[in-house]
């Protein structure tokens, strides 16, 4: 199945957490926050203004992005856990 995010909408997979701290600490799954940490997957063609124009996002396939905490809506497609969100949600990409 192929999906294709509409207008200002990303499809993100997350990147995995680290297991350990920087001091050697296992961390459990069950402590484990998720990250805010991903991998854009494929955009949307952008925002429509009243006028009929399209502006294309800043973000584009393959970027590094960090996004806010509760960002996003989970889907599973495939097999695998995504986020679909919309491009204000992204803080940034991570260079």
């Amino acid at each position: 199945m192929t999906f294709r995010p509409l207008h200002d909408r990303v499809l993100v997979r997350r990147v995995e957490a680290e297991e350990k701290t920087a001091g050697g600490i296992i961390i459990p799954d069950t402590a484990k926050e998720k990250p805010q940490e991903g991998e854009v997957i494929s955009v949307g063609s952008g925002t429509k203004a009243e006028d009929g124009s399209v502006t294309p996002l800043d973000v584009k396939a393959g970027d590094r992005i960090l996004f806010g905490k509760w960002s996003g809506t989970e889907v599973r497609l495939n097999g695998e856990d995504l986020l679909i969100m919309k491009e204000s949600d992204i803080l940034g990409i991570v260079g």
